[in-house]
């Protein structure tokens, strides 16, 4: 019931509105809901295919990225023959593959180990870095990788990319995304590769800071809409003043931004559905301090002229599916909203997430900052010589369908036809009364 109604859709040139000379080409492997995809269309590349394991990220792929082929497949079960494909782009040079392999293995919190099964993943991005032969790579992760036991692995990582025939950008850097005007402490490890002969880029030059407040102060409080205890959308009235918010807003031209234009509401609040606290909890927020953390739930509370805290996932479903602490907001007596928590990670508010709170943090935690994404990527835009251009026709978002962000795990792995348990299920119960509602009324036929 859930099939895809166009299947294997492949890069379209016609479809996207690209320009008479084609834009340079990406491929995003480990692509989670999109946040390095977004970053590189930014910066002026066309994203030809996006490989991701998780069908609730591939659905929130495909409605954000319509031109985009979204492949819901392992790397290990993949080759580059068949990435090319998919995305329908034959011999074509790729410009650039991008991406990061899940980072738990590397990362400073909880246990780390060399020997993390996880970590073989690295190396299928290497092996199909080789396959596909682009003109440049950028592998992303946490900073982790480059401290202690770990230093080792990215070693044998470098060796690894040079054997396959690239030179290195080395030292290898590790940015802040609060300096690229992300409101946010969020540090990643870049390592960019270019092919031997290629001249190497350069690492991206701090752009400025926004402050939390600056991102969220225009967003109505959620609390105020009882829509939003079953929906995660309202139609409210904004009143935008920092240049940060109005850009994601859409209402000013942001000149370093070379992505497809998408159509959507501006007076549509999404991704807000509300969580509802005790009386109890509310009064402990309201009595923490800006820039503290809460000492029961542990939640740290957002200082307005600051930065937001590093946003995070929580565990996969495998793991118990714990969700991260959501930090509380500045003003209001509550966590963040899925859709302030975007606002804090430079994701615009036409970008949509799963309807869920669980997978849209999840999504967001997961995902590199678009602005910083952009950042990197436009340095590969510049050393290959290009200016890119403004697109102007604007791509409609799902083709209309927001069924693809109310999926079940189930629902998401038949539309792309791939096993249920393709990611582990959650073990605890959750209803979704509003959702299945709606998806009996939305769902389509056939």
């Amino acid at each position: 019931m859930f099939r895809r109604h166009l299947e294997n859709r492949s890069y379209n040139a016609q479809e996207t509105n690209h320009m008479t000379v084609p834009r340079p080409i990406g491929i995003d492997l480990f692509a989670g809901a999109g946040g390095l995809s977004l970053g590189f269309e930014q910066a002026g590349f066309d994203v030809a295919a996006a490989v991701e394991i998780d069908p609730i990220h591939c659905a929130v792929h495909e409605f954000n990225f319509p031109g985009s082929a979204v492949i819901c497949a392992s790397v290990v079960d993949l080759t580059g023959d068949a990435i090319r494909e998919r995305a329908g782009i034959g011999d074509r040079d790729i410009d650039v593959v991008f991406g990061g392999a899940p980072c738990q293995g590397f990362s400073l919190i909880g246990k780390r180990a060399l020997d993390d099964p996880r970590n073989q993943l690295v190396f299928h991005y290497v092996r199909l870095v080789r396959e596909l032969q682009p003109r440049y790579f950028v592998f992303e992760n946490v900073k982790g990788l480059t401290v202690g036991p770990q230093q080792r692995f990215l070693r044998e990582l470098i060796e690894a990319f040079r054997d396959t025939g690239y030179d290195l950008l080395l030292p290898y850097r590790v940015l802040n995304a609060a300096d690229f005007c992300v409101p946010q402490d969020r540090h990643r490890l870049f390592l960019i590769g270019a092919k031997r002969g290629l001249p190497l880029p350069a690492y991206p030059v701090p752009t400025g800071r926004t402050t939390v407040a600056e991102a969220i102060d225009d967003l109505p409080d959620a609390d105020r809409f009882r829509e939003l205890l079953v929906s995660d959308s309202v139609t409210v009235d904004f009143d935008t003043v920092h240049p940060y918010a109005r850009r994601l807003r859409g209402l000013d031209r942001d000149p370093g931004d070379f992505s497809h234009p998408r159509i959507f509401d501006a007076n549509r609040l999404t991704s807000s559905l509300r969580t509802e606290h005790t009386e109890q909890s509310r009064r402990r927020f309201v009595a923490t301090p800006h820039g503290r953390v809460e000492p029961i739930s542990r939640f740290y509370r957002l200082a307005p002229h600051g930065l937001c805290n590093t946003l995070r996932a929580g565990t996969d479903s495998a793991r118990g599916a714990f969700t991260s602490p959501r930090p509380i907001h500045y003003r209001f007596s509550r966590v963040i909203t899925v859709r302030e928590a975007a606002r804090l990670h430079s994701y615009p508010d036409w970008f949509r997430f799963h309807a869920t709170k669980w997978h849209g943090f999840r999504e967001i935690g997961n995902s590199v900052p678009p602005l910083l994404g952009r950042a990197v990527a436009s340095e590969i835009i510049k050393v290959l010589g290009l200016m890119p251009k403004k697109l102007e026709q604007p791509l409609l978002l799902g083709r209309g369908n927001e069924i693809l962000l109310k999926f079940d795990m189930s629902e998401a792995a038949a539309y792309f036809d791939v096993p249920v348990n393709t990611i582990a299920q959650r073990t605890r119960n959750i209803t979704r009364p509003e959702l299945t509602k709606k998806r009996q009324m939305e769902m389509p036929s056939g």
